[in-house]
């Protein structure tokens, strides 16, 4: 098991092993998900939006940006 230390300034130090892994460096950014109370999942956040495309397939039905408002909308005031 990896393990760092947090600085009186709350920071902490991957450790290279981490950060080839992740493959980051120096500028990017890295994402602290909540998997459940006191525990945290630990992601690199430097891919672009771009290499997402066809990562699930191709779309079954294809749907509107105005549609897709809409449905936001209409879960958004049923879910307040």
């Amino acid at each position: 098991m990896t393990t760092a230390t947090i600085t009186s300034k709350g920071q902490i130090a991957i450790p290279a092993n981490v950060r080839q892994s992740l493959n980051v460096a120096v500028g990017d950014r890295v994402e602290f998900v909540q998997l459940e109370p006191g525990q945290y999942l630990f992601v690199a956040a430097n891919r672009s939006v771009t290499e997402l495309k066809g990562m699930f397939g191709k779309a079954r039905t294809v749907v509107s940006i105005d549609e897709m408002y809409r449905v936001i909308k209409s879960r958004g005031a049923s879910a307040g």
